[in-house]
């Protein structure tokens, strides 16, 4: 650990020191996160960086709560935000262990408010959906390109994704129900939700990861476009405008989807109505055809009971001729 060169062994940590939201337990992921940052920090020798590295901060060694701090000031730059961040998590990579508690601990704000939208209108345990949130963080971290700006911000979008595929997945299930045993739960999110729409639109290129994580945090969300440009470090204009016009080529798409589907829907309803027609006129056609009993196909020659070849031969010859009109004598009873 590096140590700070500070002399005063009584400090109080300085960064982010409230209590647990309502969705947070003290068994949770995020109450882990914050009791062993906060072991890093506490103490003589608490854990910190060297601030020669980061543009923006003194040239000495900073504690990580006041690197905490620091970032979330207004005034800080995102130059010097980007530039701690990947300091942090280029550390984090090659060392592991307390490096990626204190990028997890740093990134607390941004992960309880992920995890908070999230768990918003959820009544089950919140637990594995943090730990969705957390997991989203963490894998994102070793992935996050360092030589684009706006790291945090990439981070927290990773983190509300896998919370959303979590809730998605917690919502879809069946929900236990007391001692009755199970229950069915709520029905799975329609594959028009939202989060699933601006998934989509990232997939296919239409928006960026971060203008999906803008537009689901203020629109979908509950967070003021304000505090989303405070969170990222940029001025309110700049972040309005950019989810301005992500919203104009959303809505391009989503129109050209509209009329791809309903075109799509158009064809199925005539190839169906053009079937339909020609098997009904098949069908006529079988039903006004004329059947020859003598077809072999008919079958109509084989039914009933063949009479043996004498009495055919005595029948046609008593129906046959005079004496076929004769009538027969009666016996006298003499």
């Amino acid at each position: 650990m590096n140590s700070s060169s500070r002399p005063n062994p009584a400090r109080e940590p300085s960064y982010y020191v409230r209590a647990n939201p309502d969705f947070v337990r003290d068994s949770d992921v995020f109450a882990t996160a914050r009791t062993s940052f906060a072991w890093l920090v506490t103490g003589p020798n608490p854990v910190s960086v060297d601030g020669r590295e980061i543009a923006g901060l003194p040239p000495r060694p900073v504690p990580l709560d006041e690197l905490g701090a620091v970032l979330l000031r207004r005034g800080c730059a995102q130059a010097t935000r980007d530039a701690a961040w990947a300091y942090l998590i280029r550390r984090a990579r090659a060392e592991g262990g307390t490096w990626t508690v204190a990028c997890v601990g740093l990134a607390l704000p941004v992960l309880l408010r992920a995890a908070a939208i999230v768990t918003r209108r959820f009544t089950g345990d919140t637990h594995d959906l943090n730990a969705a949130v957390l997991t989203g963080f963490l894998h994102e971290l070793r992935e996050v390109d360092l030589g684009r700006p706006a790291i945090l911000a990439r981070l927290y979008w990773a983190a509300y994704r896998e919370g959303r595929l979590a809730l998605h997945e917690a919502a879809g299930g069946p929900i236990p129900a007391g001692d009755l045993g199970f229950d069915s739960g709520p029905p799975p999110r329609p594959e028009g939700h939202p989060d699933l729409v601006l998934a989509a639109a990232v997939k296919a290129g239409v928006i960026t990861a971060e203008e999906a994580g803008l537009i689901s945090e203020t629109r979908v969300g509950d967070v003021p476009l304000a505090e989303a440009a405070q969170a990222r470090g940029l001025p309110y204009k700049t972040v309005q405008k950019s989810r301005i016009r992500a919203e104009h080529r959303l809505r391009a798409y989503l129109a050209e989807q509209h009329t791809g589907t309903a075109a799509s829907a158009g064809r199925t309803r005539r190839i169906r109505r053009r079937n339909a027609t020609r098997a009904e006129a098949a069908a006529s056609r079988k039903v006004r055809a004329q059947v020859s009993p003598n077809d072999p196909q008919s079958r109509i020659a084989s039914r009933g009971t063949r009479l043996p070849a004498d009495r055919r031969a005595r029948t046609h010859d008593a129906t046959s001729g005079p004496a076929a009109h004769t009538r027969r004598e009666a016996r006298s009873c003499d």
